[in-house]
């Protein structure tokens, strides 16, 4: 099996509503750092190499030494702007605790919480 092919499919998403996807023909036994060094990645966003990529396989975290298989996704994740458990704090805010979550809807004539 020395002339195994893997397809691999590579995903980016610059910015909300973006997605760049490109399909690779890797030799079996590549890792995913060769998978980024065989993808134009690094053409499209230069500014990439100067970071420490967050990668992915399937919506689980990897490694760059981490070896492929056929028909997998690498996925690379950017930074959090906001902190979700501050963004959540602010929107509740916004939205009052009565207006918000489970006890919103409540029945004619119940009790507080029900």
């Amino acid at each position: 099996m020395g002339g195994a092919v893997l397809a691999i499919t590579l995903v980016f998403s610059p910015a909300p509503r973006q997605l760049w996807q490109w399909t690779l023909a890797l030799p079996a036994g590549s890792s995913v750092a060769q998978a980024l060094q065989a993808s134009p990645l690094f053409l499209e966003c230069p500014e990439l190499l100067a970071s420490r990529l967050r990668v992915g396989i399937w919506g689980c975290k990897a490694g760059l030494d981490r070896l492929l298989a056929d028909n997998d996704r690498i996925e690379i994740y950017r930074p959090l702007r906001v902190d979700p458990k501050t963004a959540r704090r602010e929107r509740f805010g916004r939205q009052g605790a009565k207006s918000a979550g489970l006890f919103m809807a409540k029945r004619p004539g119940s009790k507080s919480g029900y």
